[in-house]
């Protein structure tokens, strides 16, 4: 964009003609210091030429005539008495407007030149500054447009108006106003032009001083330009006033000539063009400012994050504060808007995601955040931060995804994501480093973060994690072994039973629908050989739901084994898995120090095969596993470690068979799912502890 604005600059200020005539506009510029507040008197100004213009000249001539709202302005604005109702006008001022009006008026009917007439006018304001010549000078064009529409508009209803009118012979005007109209209409799109440029202007003069100075780019380059858009503008209003006056006493040929109209176009396109290369400017001053703005808000919270508070109202007002809207949350349970005072002294567990958070993860936490809520000791809340980028592109598909993600939770969440200052995702990601996938930030009652990502905390122990601190984390590994209850967890109560009636319970996955046919024969037909009481549970595999639920039905039609109907099961099941290795991970584990850790991989590793896996246990902790191939060939060859079952158990022998028969020659894949700064950079084969090769994978999955 700023190479765009330079390259328009170029073309629109380096004609010689126009360097030439700028010298004389700037030798016209002396101040005095003297300050002028514009923006009232532009408000009379805009509502003056608002009103002036006819809605229709048809209600002029019958007395019904009523402003249009939007003409100009295009909206309706308070009408002031008088300028002694607005604030800031110094005593004087009126005089110098009536002074600029009558040069409009009189060096204008004698058709001097637009140039030379432009130069007395900035002559006659040269102690003011830029911004206050174009007010004051556009100020007394509108008194004479003003009056001319005034008497215009009541000459059929006002015998002094109607004398006024006939002196003037605005009669004729109005009678030829069809002919005129082009006239008009030229005039009309040239003082609208004009308008846009005033409020640049001051726009630029009330940027905020603080974060870009005069001498700086591209404030610098704007203040430049503006007293060549002045000038063009001043120029323009003695070409309007010039069309004004010379309607006065015009004959039937001025009326029908078509080059006025085209002077006022073409002056329009030239003030226009300035006006839309200024515009591009303050966008830039704006984004510049903004861009500091932000900065300085997200050092602010860096530093409040990094002191000590009495409760956790301020850093919550810091975060979902910054619009000044005093509901900023949704209550979920009622539906309605509320404070962030119903979160003081609590803890908070930020649920941070953007719009593509799964049902099931709202669908898991819910039930979690549920069963809290029959514990009293168990004082926290969430609050969904929905984290959108480019809100530029909202639209009702996006309000209609983020009101039903809404109406499916029953915590607290941020009413919508503009509450959300840029500063404040900035800082979601770059210390929180939140990318895709939904993190969560737990509050203590002080406001102090107490964990980089409590989810995996919560997916792997749900409430028994609380209070959710990395303390509470560590403490609970240690109270960890690998064992089939902490595998499974209550998402299958059945598997619970059965551990407790010391069945021997097969879990099995994989999208093989052939190999699983195979397997739950062979396994089904040796335990019914040997006696060995097995239930068998197909898990699915990870990230192919659609697939995964074709296959469960099947199995669960052909009668092969038990299944998980509800796929959010099998779901919290694999995620629980991801969990964990996160988990261990942000603890600095790794498969050589860890035997959790170990076994974790080797599950997520098989997941990552192409045909399946198998892991049987006997109780909680006897357990044995293997990968498709070698889970199918082991039991298919029973016959070859029969007596080592008769002898030492059976899932004992069966570990041992798979030892001896574990082949060099294998192909591990581990797949894990992005979450920044918890990818380890090493990672050892759980089969052979080789280091294994890095490799990227970008994966868009809509099943």
């Amino acid at each position: 964009m700023q190479q765009q604005v330079v390259k328009k600059e170029r073309r629109m200020f380096s004609s010689s003609d126009d360097n030439a005539i700028m010298k004389q506009v700037v030798g016209t510029h002396s101040p005095d210091g003297r300050e002028v507040l514009l923006e009232p008197i532009l408000n009379v100004i805009e509502e003056t030429l608002q009103r002036a213009v006819p809605a229709s000249i048809d209600g002029v001539i019958n007395g019904t005539h009523s402003a249009p709202i939007d003409a100009l302005a295009g909206e309706e604005k308070p009408v002031f008495a008088s300028f002694e109702d607005v604030d800031g006008i110094p005593d004087g001022l009126a005089s110098v407007i009536h002074k600029i009006a009558c040069e409009f008026s009189c060096k204008c009917s004698g058709g001097s030149d637009a140039h030379a007439s432009a130069l007395a006018i900035l002559n006659m304001l040269s102690n003011y500054t830029w911004e206050a010549k174009f007010v004051i000078s556009l100020g007394a064009f509108a008194v004479n447009f003003g009056e001319f529409w005034l008497v215009a508009q009541l000459f059929a209803t006002n015998p002094l108006a109607k004398s006024v009118a006939l002196l003037k012979q605005l009669p004729n005007i109005i009678e030829h106003y069809k002919s005129l109209k082009p006239r008009f209409d030229a005039i009309n799109i040239l003082i609208k032009a004009m308008l846009d440029v005033t409020k640049c202007i001051i726009a630029f003069k009330n940027l905020p001083y603080q974060y870009l100075q005069d001498d700086t780019p591209p404030k610098s380059t704007a203040l430049t330009h503006i007293p060549t858009a002045i000038y063009w503008s001043i120029k323009s209003m003695v070409a309007c006033a010039s069309q004004l006056t010379s309607l006065l006493g015009m004959n039937y040929e001025y009326i029908t000539a078509t080059s006025e109209a085209w002077e006022l176009s073409s002056l329009a396109h030239k003030v226009h063009n300035i006006h839309e290369h200024l515009k591009g400017l303050l966008l830039l001053c704006m984004q510049n400012i903004e861009e500091k703005q932000h900065d300085e808000y997200y050092l602010m919270l860096v530093r409040i994050f990094d002191v000590s508070h009495i409760d956790n109202l301020k850093i919550l007002k810091a975060l979902f504060c910054a619009k000044d809207d005093i509901h900023p949350l949704l209550d979920g349970s009622t539906k309605t808007r509320v404070n962030v005072d119903v979160l003081r002294r609590k803890t908070v567990l930020l649920l941070i995601s953007d719009l593509d958070i799964s049902h099931e993860e709202i669908l898991v936490l819910t039930q979690i955040y549920k069963n809290s809520r029959t514990q009293p000791d168990l004082n926290y809340e969430v609050v969904w931060v929905p984290v959108v980028d480019n809100l530029t592109a909202w639209n009702d598909l996006s309000q209609h995804k983020l009101e039903q993600l809404q109406s499916m939770m029953t915590w607290h969440m941020l009413h919508h994501p503009s509450m959300l200052e840029p500063a404040v995702i900035k800082y979601i990601k770059q210390v929180w480093h939140f990318e895709k996938k939904p993190i969560l930030v737990p509050l203590d009652p002080q406001g102090k973060v107490t964990s980089a990502n409590a989810l995996h905390m919560v997916w792997i122990w749900g409430n028994v994690a609380y209070p959710f601190t990395s303390m509470k984390e560590d403490a609970l590994w240690k109270e960890e072994s690998w064992t089939l209850e902490f595998l499974v967890d209550n998402i299958d109560r059945y598997i619970l039973r059965w551990i407790a009636e010391d069945k021997y319970i097969c879990l099995y996955g994989g999208d093989d629908l052939e190999w699983i046919r195979k397997f739950t024969k062979i396994a089904t037909d040796l335990a019914r050989a040997t006696g060995i009481p097995l239930e068998m549970v197909y898990v699915g595999k990870s990230g192919t739901k659609e697939r995964i639920r074709k296959i469960s039905t099947t199995i669960s039609e052909e009668k092969l084994s038990h299944t998980w109907p509800d796929p959010t099961s099998v779901w919290y099941f694999w995620t629980r898995l991801e969990s964990m290795l996160h988990s261990k991970i942000h603890q600095g584990k790794s498969v050589e120090n860890d035997p959790i850790m170990k076994e974790v991989m080797t599950m997520m590793s098989f997941d990552g095969g192409d045909k399946g896996w198998a892991l049987i246990c006997k109780g909680s902790s006897d357990m044995a596993r293997a990968n498709a191939d070698l889970a199918y060939s082991s039991l298919a060859e029973y016959g070859n470690w029969e007596g080592d079952a008769q002898e030492n158990g059976f899932v004992p022998a069966l570990n041992a068979y798979l030892a001896q028969n574990q082949t060099p020659h294998h192909c591990t894949r581990l797949i894990l799912p992005g979450v920044s700064g918890e990818i380890p950079d090493v990672v050892v084969c759980s089969e052979c502890g080789q280091t294994m090769e890095k490799f990227f994978m970008f994966r868009c999955c809509t099943d």
